[in-house]
C-alpha cells in the first residue's frame, strides 16, 4: 500500500531556471495574451502571470491557452518560484471564461478536442508545485471561475461577479468546474450554483467560503491584486521545500480515505526531514532567531 502511494505521489523534483522569465510570453502567434514577471526586492520569489487580452475580456481562447500552458510549463521547473499569482491587465475583468466568439467557428470534434485542453490547463494549474493565488479584481465567469477553482487560494474584490454560468448558455462547466466546486463548496451548495447558473458577488462568495478574502475595491480597480500580494508575502519566508509538501499531502490527502491520507502525509514528511531548510529551522527555534530558509 505504502509503495504504491509513494510510485503514484507527484513530488516536487529538480528545478531549472525559466527561459523567459520577466518577458512576454509567446506561445502562439500574433501580440502576447499574457506576461509573466518575476517580483524583485522584498518579494522576491513571487512571479506573476497577468492575462491581458482586452479585446475579449481575458476570455480563454486557443492562443491564451497555448501561452498559459507554455509559461506553466517552464515556471514548474523554476526553483526561484515560490507563490504564483495569476492577475489581470484589463480592468473590470479577471476572466470573462471560454472564448465562445471563437467556439462558434469550430466543428464538434474541434470543440471537444479545445474543452479537453482547457481542463487541461486547469489541471496544471493545479498541480503546480507552488502555491498559487487567483486575484479576481472583476467579472470571473465560466472558465474564467473555473481557473480561479484550480488555485490555492482566491482573493476577490467585493464587487467582483463569479459564476459558473453554462447552464444559461445551454452548455455545462467542462473545466473541472463539475469536480472542484463541490470539493470547495460541498455538493449541495455546488449543485444549486451550477444548476442555476446564479452569479455571486466577491462578498457572497467570501461568506460561502469560495474565496479566502474579499476587499472593498479601489480606484484603481486592482484590490484583490494588492490583498493577494500581502497573503503571497505571509507564504514567502516560510520553508517552500516544506510549502510544497504541504500542498502534496493537502491535494492527495483529500482524494482518499483518511488512513491513505495519514500514508501519504508520512511520505512527504519523510520527504522533507533530510532537507537542509529543517535543520535551519530547529536551529533557528534554538537560538532564537528568524530562520534563513534557502529550499534547500
Amino acid at each position: 500500500m505504502l509503495r504504491a502511494l509513494t510510485s503514484a505521489l507527484r513530488l516536487p523534483g529538480p528545478w531549472r531556471p525559466l527561459r523567459t522569465r520577466g518577458c512576454a510570453s509567446h506561445g502562439a502567434t500574433g501580440d502576447p495574451e499574457i506576461q509573466v514577471r518575476a517580483l524583485t526586492g522584498r518579494d522576491q520569489g513571487i512571479t506573476e502571470i497577468l492575462m491581458n487580452r482586452p479585446s475579449a475580456r481575458n476570455a480563454l481562447g486557443n492562443v491564451l491557452v497555448s501561452q498559459l500552458l507554455e509559461a506553466l510549463a517552464q515556471l514548474r521547473e523554476d526553483q526561484q518560484v515560490r507563490v504564483l499569482l495569476f492577475r489581470s491587465g484589463v480592468k473590470g475583468v479577471f476572466c470573462a471564461g471560454a472564448d465562445l466568439k471563437e467556439r462558434e467557428q469550430m466543428s464538434e470534434a474541434e470543440v471537444g478536442i479545445f474543452v479537453q485542453r482547457l481542463r487541461g490547463l486547469m489541471n496544471e494549474i493545479a498541480a503546480f508545485p507552488a502555491p498559487t493565488i487567483a486575484a479576481m479584481d472583476g467579472f470571473a465567469l465560466g472558465g474564467g471561475l473555473e481557473l480561479a477553482l484550480a488555485c490555492d487560494l482566491r482573493v476577490a474584490a467585493s464587487s467582483a461577479v463569479m459564476g459558473l454560468i453554462e447552464t444559461t448558455r445551454g452548455l455545462l462547466p467542462g473545466a473541472g468546474g463539475t469536480q472542484r466546486l463541490p470539493r470547495c463548496l460541498g455538493v449541495a451548495l455546488a449543485k444549486e450554483l451550477i444548476f442555476t447558473g446564479r452569479r455571486l458577488s466577491g462578498a457572497q462568495a467570501q461568506a460561502l467560503g469560495l474565496v479566502n478574502h474579499a476587499v472593498s475595491q479601489n480606484e484603481e480597480g486592482n484590490a484583490a491584486y494588492h490583498r493577494a500580494l500581502e497573503l503571497a508575502q505571509e507564504i514567502l519566508p516560510q520553508a517552500p521545500i516544506a510549502v510544497r509538501l504541504g500542498k502534496v499531502a493537502i491535494d492527495r490527502g483529500m482524494e482518499v480515505d483518511i488512513a491513505s491520507g495519514m500514508a501519504i502525509e508520512g511520505i512527504c514528511y519523510a520527504q522533507n526531514i533530510p532537507t537542509q531548510d529543517r535543520l535551519e529551522g530547529m536551529a533557528a527555534f534554538r537560538e532564537k532567531r528568524p530562520p534563513r530558509f534557502v529550499g534547500k
